[in-house]
């Protein structure tokens, strides 16, 4: 698996990749978020889904209400054999396994995975909407996706990912964490 630092977005196939974002504000059973967040991904193996490229964690403010604890945030490029709404359980089982409990809408979380994008699929896929239809808009997304691959072409706008975090609005206070 490559690193930010380690992954031209020229290496990978920007028009077939399967995009992942994981999120994370409240630790639950871990001793912080970055590890419910790196065993989240180690369990991605296991439901048969490789991770190719990863972004570092961003932190930013909680969103719409940041009188919650703030979030921890990052992007994997994905290989997997499953179709777009089989990996949509598949990401689901995962947060339950993380104790996800869903109430209110944007409520602090154990896990937050999104499937950002499927290759070039668009549309409504009985009830899965791709692209994600608010991540061009979110920094915490576009921020850490621009990382590992700057040039990704949105499937509807076709904007690179670089050039959407630069005007993404939502979550701009998004930032790398320092590595330690």
């Amino acid at each position: 698996m490559k690193t930010q630092s380690e992954t031209a977005d020229s290496a990978l196939d920007l028009d077939g990749a399967v995009i992942v974002a994981l999120g994370c504000n409240d630790k639950g059973d871990w001793s912080s978020c970055a590890e419910a967040l790196e065993a989240a991904l180690a369990r991605f193996r296991a439901e048969g889904v490789d991770v190719l490229a990863r972004s570092s964690w961003w932190a930013s403010q909680a969103w719409p209400d940041p009188g919650d604890p703030p979030f921890l945030n990052g992007v994997v490029i994905v290989s997997t054999t499953q179709d777009a709404p089989t990996l949509m359980r598949t990401l689901g089982r995962i947060e339950d396994l993380f104790g996800r409990v869903r109430t209110a809408r944007n409520a602090p979380r154990t896990l937050d995975l999104d499937l950002i994008a499927y290759g070039r699929l668009s549309g409504d896929l009985d009830g899965l909407i791709l692209p994600h239809p608010r991540a061009a808009d979110r920094l915490f997304v576009m921020g850490p996706l621009a990382e590992i691959a700057p040039n990704w072409p949105h499937p509807v706008c076709g904007a690179r990912a670089g050039d959407l975090a630069l005007r993404a609005e939502v979550g701009d206070d998004a930032r790398p964490v320092p590595k330690a």
